[in-house]
């Protein structure tokens, strides 16, 4: 005799369901899901193979110079031949003449918070603070070892920003006029230092241009690509790229010298490089290969159009498009 305490009402096999439940979980029992899951997969496919002959391809692409932009003047790495060679090739005179060039900026960066009304005295400490910073630098500067006229106009600005340092603290006070009138006095030796930072960049870069050049010879020269990485707000007219550009043909420049804007100085700047150009490269081929009818299209996917923008412009700009009538709808009218 069984336990009354153990005894269960019969199972009705699922009548109690709810059918909307059982709708969402049985999402493969539906047709037209399981159809279109087998059309998505042939997208999922292709990015995946896509993907794989991305990764492989990465250890085929030589020569190639990658160019990471940063304090020093840029971080330079060969790869040719499964070698590479990484190292800063412009001079510390480079970094010197901007750090002083950029005395101005980092005075704003103290101030701006209080642009608008300087009676709050919360920029009082950051100011001195870096005061202290101009001070010492001012005290070693002819120590430095630098061309005469680079510690002239060095000078003079460090001198400019401790006078302008001392009178607003001991003012209690600064301004937009006040802060433009220590900016615009010092303008022409900041543009000294960036001179003597652009001729040291130029001589440093032309240096190992011309090394690895020698190295690479001539005939695999033609086939170089250069990867410049920089952050947006330089990745015009970047310095790197505008002095590596006279090494290379114009017209192997337009498609060989690669500007690549990242968000922030990548972990691994060379495998980023890489990355980014073992697509470029492989799209290239694709593009002529998978659109061999229509050269605007695969000009598109070479470059960095969208392949749909131009079919979005076209039904933006006539929005009746999609509702024409097809030619056999037409027939049918005319009939």
């Amino acid at each position: 005799m069984r336990n009354p305490q153990h005894s269960h009402a019969p199972n009705d096999h699922g009548a109690d369901v709810d059918p909307h439940d059982l709708h969402m979980v049985a999402f493969r029992s539906d047709p037209t899901r399981r159809a279109r899951d087998a059309l998505l997969a042939v997208n999922a496919d292709m990015r995946r193979n896509y993907a794989a002959l991305k990764a492989e391809l990465i250890e085929h692409l030589s020569p190639v110079i990658v160019v990471q932009n940063d304090a020093r003047g840029g971080r330079y790495t060969l790869v040719h031949g499964g070698e590479r060679e990484s190292l800063h090739p412009v001079p510390e005179v480079f970094e010197l003449a901007k750090s002083v060039a950029h005395v101005p900026l980092g005075l704003f960066s103290v101030l701006a918070p209080y642009l608008k009304g300087s009676e709050g005295r919360g920029w009082v400490r950051p100011l001195r603070d870096f005061g202290a910073t101009l001070e010492a630098a001012r005290g070693r500067l002819d120590e430095a070892g630098l061309p005469d006229d680079l510690e002239a106009s060095s000078r003079r600005i460090l001198d400019a920003a401790l006078r302008f340092v001392e009178e607003s603290v001991e003012h209690g006070t600064f301004g937009i006029e006040s802060f433009t009138g220590f900016s615009g006095g010092v303008y022409r030796d900041v543009r000294t230092n960036m001179f003597h930072a652009a001729k040291a960049q130029i001589a440093g870069v032309e240096a190992i241009m011309r090394r690895w050049r020698h190295r690479v010879g001539e005939e695999r020269w033609r086939d170089l690509y250069v990867v410049v990485l920089s952050i947006w707000t330089t990745s015009v007219l970047n310095q790197n790229t505008i002095i590596i550009k006279q090494f290379m043909n114009p017209a192997d420049a337009a498609t060989h010298l690669l500007d690549v804007s990242t968000a922030e100085p990548p972990a691994d700047p060379v495998l980023t490089a890489l990355d980014n150009l073992a697509r470029i490269v492989q799209d290239n081929v694709a593009a002529e290969l998978v659109f061999p009818v229509d050269q605007e299209v695969a000009d598109a996917l070479k470059g960095r159009e969208d392949l749909l923008s131009d079919a979005i412009q076209e039904q933006l700009a006539c929005p009746f498009k999609d509702r024409r009538p097809s030619a056999r709808q037409a027939a049918r009218v005319n009939a």
